[in-house]
């Protein structure tokens, strides 16, 4: 019983996934059975529920963040939320997301108002930040390619 309340405190601060809520129960000092039995109540009665984490930390990482596919996918696994669950919540949430205006986005905040790259030197490092934030390497490839060429302001 008193995992299982220890498990709601920690949910009503936070969206945990069922991972989450047994790795704080565990360091908490509840024995197995206990955070087993806690689980068990807290999944019947909603209170966890790893879909609705996965896409809640998806809209985060896209609207607020605006890291591409593989970082959201990565963000969510690493909540210890299954790979099937974080797949199927990344193509649902990106269904609705532009990624070329994301990238051309992100790009434009490393450029500061410039709207040309300069050199091979900032294509390379514009090329791994915009990989790093979770874009397919070919969108941020092309992206790069239409800037590369120009003469800005």
């Amino acid at each position: 019983m008193r995992a299982y309340v220890d498990g709601l405190k920690l949910l009503a601060r936070r969206e945990l996934s069922e991972q989450q809520v047994r790795q704080r129960l565990a360091r908490k000092g509840h024995d197995q059975n206990a955070i087993d039995d806690a689980v068990a109540r807290l999944r019947q009665e909603r209170a966890i529920d790893d879909a609705r984490v996965a896409d809640a930390i998806a809209r985060t990482e896209t609207s607020t963040k605006r890291h591409g596919k593989l970082r959201v996918r990565m963000q969510i696994e690493r909540a210890g939320i299954s790979r099937t669950i974080a797949r199927r919540t990344v193509d649902e949430v990106f269904e609705s997301v532009d990624d070329d205006a994301q990238i051309e986005a992100s790009l434009a905040r490393r450029l500061r108002g410039r709207d040309s790259i300069a050199d091979d030197r900032e294509f390379q490092r514009l090329y791994r930040y915009l990989v790093g934030q979770g874009y397919e390497s070919e969108r941020v490839l092309s992206t790069l390619n239409r800037h590369k060429g120009r003469k800005g302001h």
